[in-house]
């Protein structure tokens, strides 16, 4: 099977449970492909730890959930030493950050002290507890999510963290037909209890490693820069998206080449992904919000002023 065959699977597996987010689940597979974290922001009931829990069984993935409230604490997600009296030595319990797919959901509920719990795991794969540091797995990815609607007894996310997760969807409400199609699917029960694995853990590396042989022209490469630094130095910005946005650009962009059966990225793969890699990671300024601006109308316009290269389109050698 070859890796545009294992990320079809995979898309189609999840697309058994979620209904009518084909485009959402694909971003997904994406991010977990290359390792990435997803912030799905959206209101309740539309699917978003349904889509977590799928995404894990179909991958093979171990899968653990955080519920994050106020009272959460750094501990609660990191793990702990705990002394054994009967050996007399402090021994570390993991937390359930040691998983594959880590579930943070409500992420926003928890104080910040316990939100930067995951800075480091984000970033750096590894967990350190009292001066020792553990690794995490791989795979590892955050599937967080978060109401934007209901903010009382909420944190916003600090713009270090949010520049952490390499993507931010939204679900959104199914159309008529997709909703009548959910009452078929679920009207006896959850498809997710019969959600087989279609691949395994072990097939990760092979599969990053097919992604990341996708051929991106020097053009394209440039394309993604020329983009990202737009957002920097546009006046209604007060922030723009940093170089790991272009990182989370370049990755993406052969992740989804691969998706779609090509060995090298085109300009449509990048335009395709600007939105949900760059937007999450720009802040307006107070008075461009005032009148009212947007970030996506703003990264709208950026992508018509930049000149799309005609090299990317061909393939390596």
């Amino acid at each position: 099977m070859s890796a545009t065959q294992a990320m079809r699977r995979l898309v189609d597996a999840v697309g058994t449970v979620i209904v009518g987010h084909r485009r959402q689940i694909e971003l997904c597979v994406i991010a977990w492909l290359v390792g990435g974290h997803v912030l799905i922001e959206d209101v309740p009931g539309v699917g978003k730890t349904l889509l977590s829990k799928a995404l894990a069984r179909a991958s093979g993935c171990r899968f653990d959930r955080i519920q994050f409230t106020p009272d959460l604490l750094p501990g609660d997600i990191t793990g702990a030493n705990v002394y054994q009296p009967q050996r007399g030595v402090f021994e570390f319990r993991p937390g359930p950050v040691f998983t594959q797919i880590l579930l943070a959901d409500e992420i926003n509920r928890a104080t910040p002290k316990t939100q930067s719990a995951l800075l480091e795991a984000m970033e750096e794969r590894q967990v350190t507890v009292d001066g020792t540091t553990h690794p995490l797995p791989e795979p590892f990815v955050v599937l967080a999510t978060q109401n934007p609607v209901d903010y009382q007894g909420t944190f916003a996310l600090p713009e270090a963290q949010l520049d952490r997760f390499l993507m931010r969807v939204s679900l959104g409400y199914a159309d008529l037909a997709g909703e009548m199609e959910i009452l078929a699917r679920f009207g006896s029960g959850s498809p997710l209890l019969t959600l087989e694995p279609v691949l395994s853990s072990e097939d990760f590396p092979a599969l990053r490693r097919a992604a990341a042989a996708v051929h991106v022209a020097d053009e394209l490469k440039e394309y993604m820069v020329r983009i990202v630094q737009r957002t920097r130095d546009h006046p209604e910005l007060a922030l723009g998206a940093s170089a790991r946005a272009s990182l989370g650009l370049l990755r993406t962009s052969q992740a989804r080449a691969l998706l779609e059966g090509r060995d090298y990225v085109q300009p449509d793969d990048v335009k395709d992904l600007t939105e949900p890699v760059l937007l999450h990671r720009l802040v307006l300024r107070a008075s461009a919000e005032l009148q009212g601006s947007s970030g996506q109308t703003l990264l709208s316009e950026l992508l018509e002023l930049e000149a799309v290269p005609v090299g990317g389109r061909q393939a390596a050698g």
